[in-house]
C-alpha cells in the first residue's frame, strides 16, 4: 500500500489526500447549507442584514475548505525543493483566490447597507450611486487579488509588479479611450444630475425610463419595452429631455367646425369649450386654459384650445382628456354645431356653376 508511485509519494499519501479533499468539501458544503438554513429562519428575516451576511460568508466556504483539505492532505508528503516551491506557490494562489472571493461576497453586505440608507432619502441620486459603488468595490477586490497572484508567481515585491504593469499601461490606455471617455461621462452625469433612477427621459430618439446608471453606460427601458444601453460618454454630450421632471402636461387642441356655422354658433362653440375647461380637475390658477377662434383653414374654422394638467400624471391626464372629448362631442351635437373634416369639391370644365354666363372654376 505504501509503494511509491512518484518520488516521495505513496499510495497512502494519495488516499490521505483524497480523504482530506472530499471530507473538507463535504464539510464546507454542510457549513454553507447550515448558514443558508439559519438565514431563512423567520426570526432572522426581520433583520435582513443577518441573512445577507450569512449567505455572503457561506458562498466562499466550500472553496476555502477544499483548499485547506488539499493543504493538509499534502502536509506530510516530502517533495524536492523545486516541487515544494511550486506547491507553496499553488497554495498561496488558492488562498489568495479564497480570500478575494470572501471579500467579493462581503460587498453584498455593504451594498445592502447603502440601499437601506439611501432608501430613507428623498433624492434618487444616491440610489444611482449605490450600484456603482458595489461594482467599484468588486472591481477593486478583483484587481487586488490579481495583483497579489502576480506577486506570488513572479516572486517580486508588489510595487515591482505594479511598475511592470505600468509599462504596458500606456498601450492599454490608448486602446481603452472609449472606456475612459464613458467613465468621465458618468462622472459628468453624477455632477450635473440631468436625470435620476425611475425618471422618464427622451434622448437620441429613445423615450423611456432610467433603469440603471453604471460607469460605462446607462440603461433605458423604452415605452415599447425594449432595453437600450447608451454609452455615458455620448449621453453626457447629448441634449436630454427629462420628461420625469416636468411640472405639468400641456395639451394643444385644434377643434374644427364647418364653414356653414353662423357667427353666433361660433361664439357658442367657444363658450362651450371654455366652460368645459373652466376650473377643470388638473387646473392650476397660474395656468388658466386658453380658447380662441384663431384661423380659417382650407375646409374649416379652427378653434385653438390650450390647457395645462397638474400634476403631470400621464394616465390621469389621458382619462381627463377623454372626458373633455366626450363632453365636447355631446354638447356640440346638442347645440347643432358640426365638426368639420377635410373636404374638396371638384368642378369639371363643362359644368355650370351658377346660372348665367359666369365662367366655371375649379379647385
Amino acid at each position: 500500500m505504501n509503494q511509491e508511485i512518484l518520488s516521495g509519494v505513496t499510495w497512502g499519501n494519495v488516499t490521505t489526500l483524497l480523504l482530506w479533499i472530499v471530507g473538507a468539501m463535504l464539510t464546507g458544503k454542510a457549513v454553507q447549507v447550515f448558514l443558508s438554513a439559519v438565514a431563512r429562519q423567520k426570526r432572522f428575516q426581520e433583520r435582513a442584514l443577518l441573512p445577507i451576511l450569512m449567505q455572503s460568508i457561506g458562498r466562499p466556504i466550500p472553496f476555502l475548505f477544499a483548499t485547506l483539505g488539499l493543504h493538509f492532505g499534502l502536509i506530510d508528503v516530502e517533495f524536492s525543493t523545486e516541487v515544494a516551491a511550486i506547491k507553496a506557490d499553488v497554495f498561496a494562489v488558492l488562498f489568495t483566490i479564497a480570500t478575494g472571493y470572501f471579500f467579493y461576497s462581503l460587498v453584498a453586505v455593504i451594498d445592502y447597507l447603502m440601499i437601506h440608507m439611501t432608501s430613507k432619502t428623498q433624492t434618487k441620486m444616491d440610489d444611482m450611486l449605490s450600484p456603482m459603488v458595489r461594482k467599484s468595490l468588486r472591481f477593486v477586490v478583483v484587481v487586488l487579488t490579481l495583483l497579489r497572484i502576480g506577486q506570488i508567481l513572479s516572486d517580486k515585491p508588489l510595487t515591482t509588479v505594479i511598475t511592470g504593469l505600468g509599462v504596458g499601461g500606456l498601450a492599454i490606455a490608448l486602446a481603452s479611450q472609449e472606456t475612459i471617455k464613458n467613465f468621465f461621462g458618468s462622472m459628468v452625469i453624477f455632477a450635473d444630475k440631468p436625470f435620476e433612477l425611475g425618471e422618464r427621459i427622451n434622448v437620441g430618439g429613445f423615450d423611456g425610463v432610467i433603469e440603471e446608471v453604471g460607469f460605462r453606460s446607462t440603461r433605458i427601458r423604452t415605452l415599447d419595452g425594449h432595453l437600450v444601453t447608451a454609452p455615458n460618454g455620448e449621453l453626457a454630450n447629448q441634449m436630454i429631455q427629462n420628461i420625469g421632471k416636468r411640472s405639468y402636461i400641456k395639451r394643444v387642441m385644434n377643434v374644427t367646425i364647418t364653414y356653414s356655422t353662423s357667427p353666433d354658433k361660433v361664439q357658442e362653440a367657444l363658450d362651450i369649450l371654455r366652460d368645459i375647461l373652466d376650473n377643470h380637475e388638473g387646473m392650476n390658477p397660474g395656468f388658466p386654459p386658453r380658447v380662441f377662434f384663431n384661423q380659417y383653414n382650407e375646409s374649416s374654422l379652427n378653434i385653438l384650445a390650450i390647457y395645462w394638467y397638474h400634476p403631470p400624471e400621464y394616465w390621469k391626464y389621458l382619462e381627463h382628456a377623454e372626458r373633455v372629448n366626450i363632453e365636447l362631442f355631446r354638447r356640440y351635437n346638442d347645440s347643432g354645431i358640426e365638426f368639420a373634416f377635410p373636404t374638396r369639391t371638384l368642378y369639371m370644365a363643362n359644368d355650370e356653376v351658377n346660372s348665367g354666363d359666369e365662367e366655371p372654376y375649379g379647385t
